[in-house]
């Protein structure tokens, strides 16, 4: 049970909050609390479903480099999908075809509420360049060499992880296909 929330601080992306917390046992604590806005992340693949779009760029936060899928905040008031192919453009230059929604998990549902939509979209048109500050590089990974970058610590996030894991789910299911 919540018996009440203390705002600590916020902007237009984060909440951080202390929660007063009991637990059926009677136990109490105090636990911070990160509210995030939504995000879109799109596992872009092309079409013959064999490599997918990654970007590479710096995560001042854990201060290393890695791969991952596009994405970014969903604006107030906009549609996910519309997010999601929005957010791929920006980051990569590349206009999806075709976006459908696959999931929305919680990275870390201990201590935050974090919602991360997970699209996949299937081929992409070049269209321009990424804008500036949104990745380092832009590239078409082959989905076996993703599994490997997971392995080696290249790809970290957990939206990326699943975006690699599904699309080696989906290629294992194709009629044909041997691996």
């Amino acid at each position: 049970m919540i018996h009440g929330e203390r705002l600590v601080d916020e902007n237009p992306h984060i909440r951080l909050s202390v929660a007063s917390v009991e637990l059926p046992d009677g136990r109490q604590f105090e636990q911070y609390v990160f509210r995030m806005r939504r995000c879109a992340m799109t596992v872009v693949l092309d079409e013959p479903g064999e490599r997918m779009l990654l970007i590479w760029r710096h995560r001042f936060i854990v201060d290393q480099w890695d791969w991952e899928v596009p994405g970014g905040y969903v604006d107030p008031g906009e549609d996910g999908l519309a997010a999601a192919a929005r957010e791929v453009e920006e980051e990569t230059g590349w206009r999806p075809r075709s976006v459908e929604f696959l999931l929305t998990f919680q990275p870390a549902i201990g201590s935050a509420d974090a919602p991360q939509d997970v699209y996949v979209a299937r081929g992409a048109d070049l269209v321009g360049e990424p804008e500036i500050d949104e990745a380092e590089a832009v590239r078409w990974v082959p989905i076996d060499e993703a599994q490997e970058m997971i392995q080696r610590g290249e790809i970290l996030g957990a939206a990326t992880v699943i975006g690699v894991m599904h699309a080696v789910a989906e290629r294992a299911g194709r009629p044909g296909r041997t691996t």
